[in-house]
């Protein structure tokens, strides 16, 4: 039997309450198919920051690069300033193995009171592809006379040919994989007269390799209007590491919560593990309240599920997770529900369990 490696790492705030509720989950999954998992759990974040004066250890990498994937919950602690939690642990991860492609798939799941009126689950069922290694987050620039009125500060957003070429080239081949076959680049090259320029040219040349691909150009001010007045034009996105980031969120707000958004820090090549977390952050407000959604870990779950190939169990997980959702007595507070963390794990496994035992009735 298959045994998957999987690195656990719960991070800060609910963070720790959702990742071992993901690896429920998968274990319950597990439990009715022909693969296991072999879960390894890292005390990485806040805490070990405080103990070691690091939030992970200088040969972390090392302890990771043999796994099959990695489940991460969120970096953030009130206590600590958010540039060290940030580059301390999720983007020395994600740059360390040169995660270039971050993907947050966004759709309105059934039972869930989606914002937007006038506006079908048909309508929104996008995926934001964010270039994840370079641009506004390539953490270039540096401080100079710190206290004194002649101080500087500088982030410089580098972007390279290879980058945007890899991310472009990636997020065409998915768009292409869709029904739609629909891709939005979004740029801000009216102001950035340089980098978003490169970055538009890329586009246009990438393009003639997927003549089957309906693609146009959006800057990125216009995008957040479009996305709220138009969401049925769009269908997968493309976009530097910071619009992105700032893109999806306004997505995942308009599909009803950040507490079910999932996001995949993708290694297309597969030279290292590729890591999978919700996008909702620490959370420290509710932590330890036993109110955090895991849902959106749940789908990280399933994004893990298909890169390990696992297509048909990761099905089998998406289909739990909307009967979940279809119930509202199962929402939590985020959903405007009073259902705890620990009533909507319990509620994926057995309907996993179930399936399980239907398959083996069928066999």
């Amino acid at each position: 039997m298959k045994v998957y490696k999987i690195a656990c790492i719960p991070g800060d705030g609910i963070g720790k309450e959702v990742v071992p509720a993901g690896q429920q989950v998968l274990q319950a999954l597990a439990a009715t198919q022909n693969f296991g998992f072999a879960f390894t759990s890292f005390g990485w974040g806040g805490d070990w920051f405080r103990a070691h004066g690091v939030m992970m250890p200088d040969d972390g990498l090392d302890a990771l690069r043999d796994q099959d994937a990695i489940l991460f919950g969120s970096a953030g602690d009130p206590h600590i300033p958010d540039h060290i939690t940030l580059w301390g642990l999720r983007l020395k991860i994600c740059q360390g193995f040169d995660q270039y492609a971050n993907v947050r798939p966004t759709r309105i799941l059934p039972g869930i009171d989606a914002p937007l009126k006038r506006c079908t689950p048909a309508q929104l069922d996008w995926v934001i592809v964010r270039e994840n290694s370079e641009g506004e987050y390539s953490g270039v620039g540096g401080r100079a006379h710190q206290g004194h009125p002649i101080e500087v500060a500088t982030d410089v957003s580098m972007m390279t040919r290879a980058g945007v070429e890899r991310i472009m080239r990636y997020a065409f081949r998915l768009a292409q994989s869709r029904p739609r076959k629909l891709l939005t680049v979004v740029t801000k090259s009216n102001a950035q007269r340089h980098a978003m320029v490169m970055w538009d040219e890329i586009a246009l040349q990438i393009s003639k390799e997927f003549p089957d691909v309906t693609w146009d150009k959006e800057l990125v001010d216009a995008c957040t209007a479009r996305m709220v007045n138009r969401p049925a034009s769009l269908g997968t996105i493309v976009a530097t590491n910071l619009h992105a980031d700032i893109l999806s969120d306004l997505a995942a707000a308009l599909a009803g919560s950040l507490g079910i958004a999932p996001t995949g820090n993708i290694d297309p090549e597969r030279r290292y593990p590729s890591m999978f977390e919700p996008i909702h952050g620490s959370a420290f407000d509710i932590m330890g309240k036993g109110l955090a959604n895991p849902v959106g870990t749940f789908w990280s779950c399933v994004m893990l599920l298909e890169h390990l190939g696992e297509n048909t169990a990761a099905q089998q997980l998406m289909q739990a997770i909307e009967a979940v959702t279809a119930n509202p007595a199962l929402h939590t507070r985020d959903l405007g529900g009073k259902a705890t963390t620990a009533q909507v794990t319990a509620a994926v496994c057995a309907l996993l369990a179930q399936g399980g035992a239907q398959q083996a009735h069928a066999a």
